[in-house]
């Protein structure tokens, strides 16, 4: 079963997605900053990150970029959830090297659907 490390630092926002994600028979983890991600991370490597944007201590672009430049994580693929969802916004993200990015409000499926596709790479 494939493990998701949720990094939101909203709690309904994060209990959504992580209740989302569960009931698609994922095994699902979280953290309510980039920080604590990545001392998480240390500890268990996930096969996916969800990841907010805008967190206190560290946010999810730099997350993203430790987490691309790291060779023992490199491969991890990265979903950005956030509300920035400006196309300048996505740009940013996918340059920090996030695999997806989805805008909030988003449709369950569409959250679903993509981590389950990356999942399958």
């Amino acid at each position: 079963m494939s493990k998701v490390l949720v990094v939101e630092d909203s709690p309904p926002q994060r209990e959504m997605i992580t209740t989302l994600l569960k009931d698609s028979g994922l095994t699902v983890m979280s953290a309510v900053d980039g920080q604590e991600a990545l001392e998480q991370i240390q500890n268990s490597c996930p096969d996916l990150v969800v990841m907010d944007i805008v967190m206190p201590r560290m946010n999810g672009y730099e997350l993203c970029r430790r987490l691309k430049t790291d060779p023992k994580t490199e491969q991890v693929p990265v979903v950005m959830c956030s509300t920035k969802g400006e196309e300048f916004d996505r740009y940013w993200g996918m340059r920090q090297g996030a695999d997806a990015y989805i805008a909030k409000p988003f449709q369950p499926q569409e959250l679903v659907g993509t981590v389950k596709q990356l999942l399958r790479r």
